[in-house]
C-alpha cells in the first residue's frame, strides 16, 4: 500500500516584516498564501541572488529584454516549470502557460498547480513580466 503525503498547515513569514499590532509577532502567510508568495519568489529570484544555493531562482529577467516572440515565451516557460519543480515540494505543477502581450512588451503568465496533501482545488497564480531597468 502506497504511503500518502499529509501535510501540516504552511506558514511563512510576510516578506513585509510588518508587525501584528496585537502581537508584536511578525506577519504571516498561511497556507495557500504561503505557497503563492513562495512561487512568486522563486521566479522573481535571480540565480546567485539566494546564499549558499546559487542555482535558486530563474534567468527570465535576461530573456525580457529579448525579442518578444514564442520563442521567448517558451523559454520563459521552461524556466518557471523548472525551477518551481526543483525548488518547491509542496506543489504538483499541472501547467505555465506563457502568453505575449505585444502591445505592452510584456508576458502574462499562469502558473496552475496542486498543493501537495491539503484538500484544495488547483491553485492559479497570475502575474505579468515586463522589462524594467
Amino acid at each position: 500500500m502506497p504511503l500518502e503525503r499529509v501535510s501540516q498547515a504552511f506558514k511563512d513569514i510576510s516578506m513585509t516584516f510588518q508587525s501584528n499590532p496585537l502581537t508584536n509577532d511578525l506577519i504571516t502567510l498561511k497556507n495557500e498564501s504561503a505557497i503563492a508568495r513562495s512561487i512568486r519568489n522563486i521566479v522573481f529570484t535571480l540565480p546567485g541572488e539566494k546564499f549558499f544555493n546559487p542555482n535558486f531562482g530563474t534567468k527570465i529577467s535576461r530573456i525580457l529584454f529579448e525579442n518578444n516572440d514564442e520563442i521567448s515565451s517558451s523559454i520563459i516557460r521552461n524556466e518557471i516549470a523548472s525551477s518551481i519543480i526543483n525548488f518547491e515540494s509542496r506543489v504538483n505543477l499541472k501547467d505555465v502557460i506563457v502568453s505575449t502581450d505585444f502591445d505592452r512588451n510584456a508576458f502574462n503568465v499562469m502558473i496552475v498547480y496542486e498543493i501537495i496533501g491539503a484538500d484544495v482545488p488547483a491553485q492559479q497564480l497570475e502575474f505579468v513580466l515586463q522589462p524594467t531597468r
